[in-house]
């Protein structure tokens, strides 16, 4: 069967709450796989975007949510109800990469750590060096040589399984105490058991082609950073198209892909999902797009200009006082139509982010993550 790109683009949207919002975050959360927020401003904005009328605030107040390690081992918001997906799959995943050895934590030292987390946050939320005490009383003074690189010297050596113990289902981000972040078990918000890997990552693979795909095993592993070798398997029965000259793959009984177009401009804040998780690159970021909005290949780096679902620029937001200064560097002219349509997105991002809009067209001088 041959896929034609054009209605890709317009299924992605569709399915991202591009074209048409959702009623509340977790849903939109579910349908992006997961909502990158180690910048948490672009992440609940991403998921803004996505919802009629939302906000921050009504993202962060949305309790089906939880904020935890997700996929590339890097900090998501994710359905509370979903947890026993993600945690069968992800821990299922083998290591790709880590601490050099001299360093490196042995497997029985990760198992003692991953234990020692899970019980000492099954009564309270804790903060990082609070955290670091019950597990060295509970491990051993190993735990915390500061060994890991970090901003400003080096972290405790038990902080490399931190996303491994997200994974088990025993750690994710509790209530911020002022500025500094906590810890919890998301046991005590629901208790559950991670599921079991194959169906686990059956499972995960299903969502991700149905918001992402058609999509290669190659795709796939890269989202997840994992090898390819390790998901192959899942592929063996799915059915397959072809898109630009390429196999792909699509989930059972979803091989529908209207003749339809998308048609408007977005804005999409840093690693928002619809630009990480879709592929081609070079069909998604076309010419300038490619060498502009992303790092070899890489995409999140840059807030992306949306116009009719393909990447046309990029922009960078600046708050001064309530007035929200949002520069946008379009790689392509853009007409009167498409202007209104600028005015009309930047306005909503100000209201997400509470703010009073304010647009330039020019050059983003800003490099990225800025």
């Amino acid at each position: 069967m041959e896929i034609i790109w054009e209605a890709v683009v317009a299924r992605r949207m569709r399915r991202h709450g591009l074209t048409e919002p959702f009623d509340a975050p977790v849903d939109a959360v579910r349908a992006m796989c997961g909502t990158h927020a180690q910048i948490a401003a672009a992440g609940e904005a991403s998921v803004a975007l996505r919802v009629a009328g939302a906000t921050r605030a009504s993202v962060q107040q949305d309790e089906g949510l939880v904020k935890t390690f997700g996929p590339r081992g890097t900090v998501h918001l994710l359905p509370l109800e979903d947890l026993p997906m993600w945690t069968g799959a992800l821990s299922a995943l083998p290591s790709v990469g880590s601490q050099p050895d001299p360093i490196r934590m042995s497997a029985d030292e990760i198992d003692q750590v991953i234990v020692a987390i899970g019980e000492a946050l099954a009564e309270d939320d804790l903060t990082v060096d609070e955290l670091t005490e019950e597990v060295v009383r509970r491990t051993g003074a190993w735990a915390r040589e500061p060994t890991i690189p970090a901003f400003q010297g080096a972290w405790a050596r038990w902080r490399q399984a931190t996303s491994l113990a997200a994974h088990a289902g025993v750690l994710c981000h509790g209530p911020m105490r002022g500025r500094l972040v906590t810890y919890a078990n998301p046991h005590r918000l629901r208790p559950f058991d991670p599921m079991l890997a194959d169906k686990a990552l059956t499972e995960l693979l299903h969502r991700y082609l149905y918001s992402y795909g058609p999509a290669t095993p190659q795709q796939f592993a890269r989202w997840l950073k994992t090898t390819p070798t390790t998901v192959k398997p899942y592929f063996d029965d799915l059915p397959q198209g072809e898109l630009a000259d390429q196999t792909v793959w699509y989930a059972p009984g979803d091989g529908d892909f209207p003749d339809e177009r998308v048609d408007g401009v977005r804005l999409l804040p840093y690693f928002d999902a619809y630009g990480v998780g879709s592929f081609p690159r070079e069909l998604l970021f076309p010419g300038k797009a490619f060498a502009r909005a992303t790092a070899r290949g890489q995409a999140g780096n840059y807030p992306l200009l949306l116009v009719d679902g393909i990447v046309a620029g990029v922009w960078h937001q600046k708050k001064s006082g309530r007035t929200l200064h949002v520069t946008v560097e379009a790689l392509t002219p853009l007409n009167r139509r498409r202007r209104k349509q600028l005015d009309a997105e930047v306005d909503r991002l100000a209201a997400i982010l509470g703010g009073v809009p304010s647009l330039t067209l020019g050059d983003v001088a800003v490099g990225p993550h800025a």
